[in-house]
Order: structure tokens, then sequence, then C-alpha cells
């Protein structure tokens, strides 16, 4: 990945990397708050040796640093921690001090800084003290041993003092590091979600599975579900735009072909392929063409729902010779768009579309009209659309935006290939809505609509009897023009430019 695509990652996967963030800053904040405030005491040795001339004092002084480095970690171990709690009492152990002290060499000194830390500020306080004059007295104990004036002593130059700040918890200092933590994370998150995501998103992600043309993008409007599709497809907004789009680049599959007969599919259930047909063909209907949609898909119809019309007569009636063509053909709305619904299900649907009944009607709906759409089952779990395929002049395949894999796009694609069916297309739909920074966006950048109106310009008689008071007003006209206020002599009157409509910007 390029820097680009990490910073196009972010942008995508904004959402994951602010929950993380958020669930890093709420179990340090919880963490914090719940954490017993802890103080710390500590204590200071000086250790010495007595040495009897110059030269001997420095290498006393080297003695007693390698010493000090000895006694540091003394200090951490159970003999002088025993001795410690047998002299404080107060029902301490030697195991309770040992995880409450530490000792710290201050560097290129014989100093030897002993730290305690307790919830009790008091008592933090006499465990440094405690600790310090305990080593102290090892000290001397030990390097009196086999003489009678020790090598090394050890004297408390700083006693320990009671500390009103808590040196725990820290809650800038946990916050601080949970931001950057779960910045770390959710970006490590983000980019690892994108490098094993295989969903279709972009142009990229169809052309690096199929040859095929994209022919649109539908994006999401939920708004669009609850009104009229007729209705919705009439109007000035991005969903109505992308359905023109459809139906400009629609045209230009099988160009020489009087009639066109499409069959939309998909590669799995749930991607709004019934949605794309129906509002295909009612957009194609709004353009003055002869649109007939079938609904062949008869597992789960939903043409009938989607338009409020009738399914008792349909596809299945007419196949199996019930109902004349005619007779089960719908009009919706004053589209002019013909429906043929599914009809009641039948218990063999494979067979009844592969049937040479199915070839007469749509032999038949050519007949009868411009553009054939048929909405047919997913690819992937039937094979029903790959029966229709090959008798149309192409198959639309529809994918949902980040749900739709590359690998099922890539097996719908085979399906068809392998009946030699052709594929006219394919239709990304449910894109994330972009937000205009005012109105609705179109082509990137232009506006829908219509600008104010400008404001006209006044009447000629109003503009006359102006310019007479300023010519009187400033001396009498050099040159005579004609009645048309700006014309040069001899020229014709020009017309008044009427007050104009524009398009503008987004």
């Amino acid at each position: 990945m390029e820097l680009k695509d990490y910073w196009l990652t972010i942008r995508r996967r904004w959402k994951t990397i602010v929950a993380v963030l958020v669930v890093a800053v709420a179990v340090a904040g919880a963490l914090t708050w719940q954490a017993t405030p802890q103080y710390a005491s500590s204590a200071r040795l000086f250790v010495t040796t007595a040495p009897s001339d110059t030269s001997a004092a420095y290498q006393g002084e080297l003695f007693a640093s390698q010493r000090v480095t000895s006694y540091a970690e003394v200090v951490t171990g159970r003999t002088l921690a025993e001795r410690v709690a047998d002299a404080m009492g107060e029902g301490l152990t030697a195991d309770d001090l040992i995880g409450k002290v530490q000792a710290t060499v201050v560097p290129e000194t014989v100093i030897l800084e002993i730290t305690a830390t307790d919830p009790d500020p008091l008592l933090a306080r006499d465990i440094a003290q405690a600790y310090a004059e305990g080593l102290s007295d090892y000290v001397e104990d030990v390097e009196t041993v086999g003489t009678a004036d020790p090598l090394i002593s050890a004297s408390v130059s700083d006693d320990a003092q009671v500390s009103d700040t808590p040196v725990s918890p820290q809650p800038v200092r946990n916050l601080g590091l949970a931001v950057v933590l779960g910045l770390l994370i959710g970006v490590a998150l983000a980019v690892a979600r994108e490098l094993l995501d295989t969903s279709v998103k972009t142009p990229a992600d169809v052309a690096a599975v199929t040859d095929a043309p994209l022919l649109a993008s539908i994006q999401v409007d939920t708004s669009a579900a609850d009104r009229d599709a007729a209705e919705v497809l009439d109007d000035i907004t991005p969903w109505a735009e992308a359905f023109r789009v459809l139906r400009t680049n629609m045209q230009y599959v099988q160009v020489d072909s009087d009639t066109k007969t499409f069959v939309v599919t998909s590669s799995v259930p749930a991607e709004g392929k019934s949605t794309i047909a129906v509002n295909q063909a009612v957009t194609l209907a709004l353009a003055g063409q002869r649109v007939v949609l079938v609904d062949c898909d008869l597992r789960r119809p939903q043409v009938a729902t989607r338009l409020g019309l009738d399914d008792a007569v349909g596809t299945t009636t007419v196949l199996i010779g019930r109902v004349p063509l005619g007779d089960a053909l719908q009009r919706y709305g004053s589209s002019g768009l013909q429906v043929l619904t599914s009809g009641p299900i039948p218990p063999n649907p494979s067979e009844l579309l592969q049937s040479q009944a199915m070839s007469d009607l749509l032999t038949d709906l050519r007949a009868r009209f411009d553009v054939v759409i048929i909405d047919a089952p997913p690819l992937l779990p039937v094979t029903d659309a790959a029966l229709l395929a090959p008798q149309t002049d192409g198959a639309v395949v529809v994918v949902r935006h980040g749900k739709t894999s590359r690998d099922q796009l890539d097996h719908a694609i085979d399906r068809l290939e392998a009946v030699e069916a052709s594929v006219a297309g394919v239709v990304v739909n449910l894109m994330p809505a972009r937000r205009a920074a005012k109105g609705y966006g179109y082509g990137y950048g232009y506006g829908y609509g219509y600008a104010p109106k400008e404001q006209a310009p006044p009447p000629r008689s109003t503009r006359s009897k102006r310019s007479k008071a300023r010519r009187a007003k400033g001396g009498a006209a050099k040159h005579t023009r004609g009645k048309g206020a700006g014309n040069a002599p001899g020229e014709p009157e020009r017309a008044e430019a009427p007050a104009t409509y524009t398009d503008t910007r987004a």
C-alpha cells in the first residue's frame, strides 16, 4: 500500500478508528478512576569508607561505588525485609514489604535512594525510613565481620518525608497513552480490514473481475423506498439521476437491435436486483419507450409488492396457458409501464423458465415492446437466471456496495459465461450517499434545480423617461439613437434579453 492508500483507508474506515479510540480511552478512564491512589516516600543513604590518605580515598570511593550497587539488591531481598518487619511490627510481614520498596543508585554517586509506596502516605514514610535505618545497621553488621572497624559505612543523609501528592494513578498520562495506543490500534485494525476486505466498492474492483462495463452506481436513498416509484424517478435527485445514467448507458448495449431484452440478476440475495429492475423499467417508460417489466423470480417475487399490483395472474399463468399475455399485463400508473407479475409460485420454476412456452413468451414480448426488463433470481443459489440470460440481449448483474465479494461476482460471471450468455454490464447498488455542500450534488459540482430568477430589466417606457431626465440634466445628447435603448444609428432595435434560469454549482 502507498501513502495515498493509507489515507483513503483512514477516510473509509474512520468509524473503526474512532470506535477503537473511544474504547481505549474509556478503558483507561475506568481503570484510572477505580485505581487506589498510591503515595511514595524516599530516604537517602550515603555509602562511604574511612581512608587514611588521599590515594586511599580515591580507591575507597571506587570500592564504595561497587558496594552500593550490591546493597541496592539487598533492599529488595527477604533478609532486610524480615528485619524491617520485626522492627516495625504493626502486623506487617516480609512479603508485604518486598512489593512496596525499591532501591535506586544515583548515577555516578555513592548515594542509595530507597522509595516506599503505599496507599497510606504515613505508612509509606515509615517504611522508607525503617528500610534506610535497617540497611545502615545491616551494612555495619556485614562490614565488621572479621574486623573491628567497618570498611564501608552507610549513613542516612535524607530522612523520609510525608507526601500529599499521589504518584499513581496519573490521569493525564494514562489518557494520553490511551489516545496514542487507541489511534495506533485503530489504524492498524483499519488497514488490516482493508487488506482482508474483498468486497466490491470501486470501479477498479469491478474491472478486476470482469471486462463488462460499469453501467451505473446507485446511491442510498432511504426516502425513495417509501414513495411511489414513478413520482421519485420523475423528481430531480441524485438517486433518480443515477437511473437516468443507467438508462443512457443501456442504450449503447446492442445498438443494432430494435428490441432490447435484459435480464436483471445478482450474485446472491439481498443485493437489490428487484429494486434496480423496477426503477430502471419505470425510468425507461418515463422516457416515452414501450417497456414491459417481467417478474421471472418465481421463488421470491417482489415486483407486484413494490408496485402495488395484483399478483393473482402473471408469468406462471401465461406459461401454463391459463391466461393470454394481453390479459395478464397490468399498467403501472400513468408512467406507461406494462408489468407482468410473477403469478402463483410454481413447484418447478426452473422447468418453466427453460420451457418452449417461455421462449414463445419472450418472442411475443419483443414483438409488443421496445424494451423488455426481466427480474430474475440470483445466479449463485439457483440456476433460473442462467437459463434466461442466453435468451436475452444481455444480463445486468447487480452488486451491493461493500457486501458483495469479488469472488461472488466472479462466480456469477462464470455462470453466465458457461451458458454463453452476454454480460451487458454491472450496477453497483447502495453506494454511500455523498453530502454536497449545498443541496444535491450532480456530476461532481453541478447543482440540481434552477438558479434564483434574475431581476428583470425595467419596462422600456420607464427607462425612456429616466434617459430623458438624465439628458435634460446633463445636456443634450450628441447622437440620436433608435427606439431601442443602446442601438447604434441605423441598427435594428435590439430585443430585450428575457430573465433566464441557469444551473448552479453545488
